[in-house]
């Protein structure tokens, strides 16, 4: 009977067979998932656990500098324990614009004669950004005695009250594009460069069309711009699916490792999907933009509730990694463990 890898019939190895028995890697990954499930609850907790204000973009119209609207806009700053960071607009119609662009979360209409105070906030540009702000302008109004009138501009679908559904739908999408890349290294390993991209792509123009339709069409939770959000969401799993590839051409079986550690410890919790870049942690809402899952929820989110007022930005970003991850596999794919030799390739 040969020996057996675990040992002379199946003893435990020793001291000095140890490092080459499968006991060193199980002991290894032992730690690590440990570590990564500590980290894993670690960095969504921080990030979404006590949501707090710092600085929140907020246009503000008409006589905002008399007496009544200055100690209006002081009461929020102290009640939110952070700071509005204001933008003059001549018009209401001009600073309503800034929100549909993204550049203010909430609008300060300030009549002169001392009238109500009207804020717009924009569920929409964020569900918790928008209740905070609710909250404190009503306990601010009712303390400064300033009449308050709020108003949501953009509110969420019924669907989805809470506004996670895009959140969800592009975590789905960042998580299995890169499950089906490791999923190909394991069943598919002798694919070539070139059929592994395709496949990959492959299975994230289906997948995302899959998770548009079940989203959509199935539980009717939100109505997607059909063929925008799933050209989104295919091109969020394509990135993310190259992006384990490039890491497993550079680090081999410990892959899983940097893709775990980048799109979902750092990525998804500073997406902004759910919790807005503003109540995020500074470092986090700052970050959370040039990575997949950030840039992956900024552009389905414009293209559900913000239509027309799509930005290149989050399509650049993915396109970024995207095109980086593809250089480094092909320039480097002799690193990569799997392919097969060219007569194996002619044969196949």
């Amino acid at each position: 009977m040969p020996d057996s890898p675990h040992g002379e019939h199946g003893r435990p190895p020793t001291r000095a067979e140890f490092p080459e028995s499968p006991f060193l890697p199980a002991t290894v990954l032992t730690l690590i998932l440990a570590a990564a499930a500590g980290l894993f609850a670690g960095s969504y907790t921080y990030a979404m656990a006590n949501p707090t204000p710092h600085s929140i973009p907020t246009a503000v119209v008409g006589a905002y500098d008399e007496p009544g609207a200055r100690r209006f806009i002081a009461g929020m700053e102290q009640a939110l324990h952070a700071s509005l960071r204001l933008h003059p607009y001549d018009s209401r119609r001009a600073a309503v614009r800034a929100v549909d662009e993204q550049k203010e979360f909430a609008v300060v209409e300030a009549p002169a004669g001392g009238r109500a105070i009207s804020l717009d906030v924009s569920g929409a540009s964020g569900a918790t950004v928008a209740q905070v702000l609710t909250e404190a302008a009503m306990k601010v109004g009712k303390s400064t005695g300033t009449p308050v009138v709020v108003h949501d501009l953009k509110p969420l679908q019924k669907g989805d009250p809470r506004g996670l559904a895009i959140f969800y739908i592009s975590l789905a999408a960042v998580i299995i594009g890169f499950v089906g890349a490791i999923q190909l290294s394991v069943h598919a390993r002798l694919l070539n460069p070139l059929e592994r991209i395709a496949f990959t792509a492959a299975y994230s123009l289906l997948g995302g069309f899959v998770i548009a339709a079940v989203v959509d069409w199935l539980l009717g939770a939100v109505r997607l711009p059909f063929v925008e959000s799933w050209l989104i969401l295919a091109l969020t799993m394509f990135t993310s699916g190259m992006v384990f590839t490039m890491f497993n051409t550079l680090f081999g079986r410990w892959a899983m490792l940097p893709t775990w550690g980048l799109m979902v410890l750092l990525g998804n919790p500073s997406s902004g999907g759910a919790v807005s870049w503003p109540l995020l942690p500074s470092p986090l809402g700052t970050v959370g933009r040039w990575l997949p899952p950030g840039a992956s929820v900024n552009a389905q989110h414009t293209a559900v509730y913000f239509r027309g007022h799509q930005h290149a930005f989050p399509f650049l970003v993915l396109a970024g990694w995207l095109v980086v991850s593809c250089a480094v596999f092909r320039i480097w794919r002799h690193r990569h463990p799997g392919g097969r030799t060219v007569g194996a390739a002619h044969a196949a």
